[in-house]
């Protein structure tokens, strides 16, 4: 009798394990579209042709961050399979391909979409069908604001906020400015020069010329011709990348050399100032957040070692003096840890909360002193910025860390 009892317990005991098991793995296998046992899905809308194909290479790139986790074991177990398509710049070409990766490829979450005109085309779109929208490629303020986009949010430092820096810096070094403005007509631009102008004040008045361009414009030959004839000795350059090589190049074959601004979006030094010839860019200045792989302050630090061997195995035909393979790597990095802390909850609503929930962040190859942050209430997980001039043939460093946090 004994030992029948002692079977019939260990019976009922293996029994209740078996269910608690079963109980765990239910608890742990929440899923949404996208998601499996092996595997997560992301997409993502990338100019691989058009007026801003330059930023290509940041979607090749990325697509290189994920082939080396997936080498490493991927995350939590699982591969991440990345699917980015062409948009074009193109908004409607964006809304097309990213219906297609929502509804037919069934990815989990959206990631680094390019481009301001094209995230404002998808943002309602993503929000209504309650797909993140995560990590954009974009600098405008309106990625972080969670009560009207709570599936939306932004990553490097908002244009308006840099804009900002650059007004402080004229005012304080220029002396009797007079602001001269090219700008991409669109959200994009106008973020930044609406930062201008706030930066500026009750000085908002030294901005004696604005002109704009499209970006369906072969050159913006003719805008820096009428920047110059302004009699301007500030210039502050709203541009994407072949557009700010033209102005560069421009300003400087019309002998024009006032104080030179240039956005962030365009200071890759192999995607721009190369091709706008070095003579022409000296004394450039812009803001920056990422460490610049042309800088060779940075050549014995550990994060730039770690880059420079997984440009070498993984992303070989890109450029090591393009800012942009930078950039992909430390926002890929980003969206790395995130996937990270949902564990095995990968749900659309705990990705979005674990995005929010970032403290102090180290992310390889943001610059000393910057690190990520959000929180519910704040979706802007970058909010500094050192200035930096171009000399000879890189970017240098001047400066403090310039912070605008909000939590």
């Amino acid at each position: 009798m004994g030992a029948t009892r002692r079977s019939f317990l260990a019976s009922a005991s293996a029994t209740a394990t078996m269910f608690a098991g079963m109980t765990v793995y239910a608890q742990k296998a929440k899923y949404d579209d996208g998601v499996s046992d092996i595997e997560i899905k992301i997409g993502n809308a990338n100019p691989y042709s058009g007026p801003a194909s330059a930023y290509g290479v940041i979607g090749k790139a990325i697509d290189a961050y994920w082939k080396m986790v997936n080498d490493q074991g991927g995350v939590n177990g699982r591969k991440v399979k990345f699917i980015t398509m062409d948009d074009g710049y193109s908004p409607p070409k964006a809304v097309e391909v990213v219906r297609q990766l929502v509804e037919q490829e069934k990815v989990f979450a959206m990631f680094q979409t390019l481009g301001t005109p094209s995230n404002t085309a998808i943002q309602k779109y993503l929000n209504t069908k309650k797909v993140p929208q995560l990590f954009v490629a974009t600098g405008a303020s309106k990625w972080g604001k969670p009560k009207e986009f709570p599936w939306t949010m932004g990553w490097q430092p908002d244009y308006h906020t840099e804009a900002v820096i650059y007004a402080k810096h004229i005012l304080a070094t220029v002396k009797d400015p007079k602001v001269a403005v090219l700008m991409q007509n669109d959200d994009y631009g106008k973020d930044y020069y609406d930062g201008m102008r706030d930066g500026l004040g009750k000085d908002v008045g030294k901005i004696v010329k604005h002109v704009t361009y499209e970006v369906t414009d072969p050159t913006v030959d003719s805008q820096i011709i009428q920047l110059k004839d302004s009699g301007a000795n500030v210039f502050f350059n709203i541009t994407t990348p072949k557009f700010a090589a033209q102005a560069i190049r421009k300003a400087a074959d019309i002998g024009w050399k006032p104080a030179h601004y240039l956005n962030n979006v365009s200071s890759s030094v192999a995607a721009v100032l190369k091709p706008a010839g070095f003579e022409n860019s000296q004394g450039i200045v812009t803001a920056a957040y990422l460490k610049d792989p042309t800088d060779k302050q940075w050549d014995n630090s550990d994060d730039m070692k770690a880059w420079r061997v997984w440009m070498a195995k993984y992303n070989p035909s890109a450029s090591l003096a393009d800012g942009f393979n930078v950039y992909a790597y430390a926002v890929s990095y980003t969206l790395h840890k995130t996937l990270e802390q949902c564990g095995n909850e990968l749900t659309r609503a705990n990705l979005m909360k674990q995005a929010a929930n970032l403290k102090k962040l180290t992310v390889p190859l943001l610059l000393p002193g910057i690190t990520v942050n959000t929180s519910p209430t704040d979706y802007y997980p970058i909010q500094s910025e050192r200035l930096q001039r171009f000399e000879g043939e890189t970017w240098e460093l001047f400066g403090e860390v310039m912070s605008n946090e909000s939590s």
